[in-house]
């Protein structure tokens, strides 16, 4: 068992991974408990900074959600108080979120802001 270090790249990422399972399950206070507890969080600062998963563009969230609750595009327009045709503006990226709507959203459909504040493209409108 070699002593905790920082991790710089995969090879010590898998070094360190081999140890955590090797240690799982050790007592708190301990010898090995304490050498865990180092190693998780090396292993999740390595991985917040190398491994991060991007959260979904704005939309993909909400369409997710509407499936997730079983939502409709007209379920939708009533959170909204929009008519369908904005609610299918938005939702085919025709017109951005503004920030009334991402306040209901956040309320209504528990996204966070971080998500819906994000930046996304918009198609092209075509006159």
């Amino acid at each position: 068992m070699r002593s905790a270090r920082p991790l710089r790249n995969d090879a010590d990422y898998a070094d360190a991974m081999a140890d955590v399972r090797r240690l799982w399950g050790a007592k708190e206070g301990t010898e090995d408990g304490d050498r865990l507890d180092l190693l998780l969080i090396l292993v999740s600062a390595y991985e917040d900074e190398h491994q991060a998963i991007s959260p979904p563009s704005p939309i993909d969230a909400i369409l997710e959600r509407m499936n997730d609750l079983g939502m409709s595009r007209a379920d939708l327009g009533v959170l909204l108080g929009a008519p369908s045709g904005r609610v299918s503006e938005i939702l085919n990226r025709r017109r951005p979120l503004t920030i009334d709507m991402i306040r209901k959203l956040t309320a209504g459909l528990g996204l966070s802001e971080h998500c819906l504040l994000q930046d996304y493209a918009l198609e092209r409108q075509y006159a």
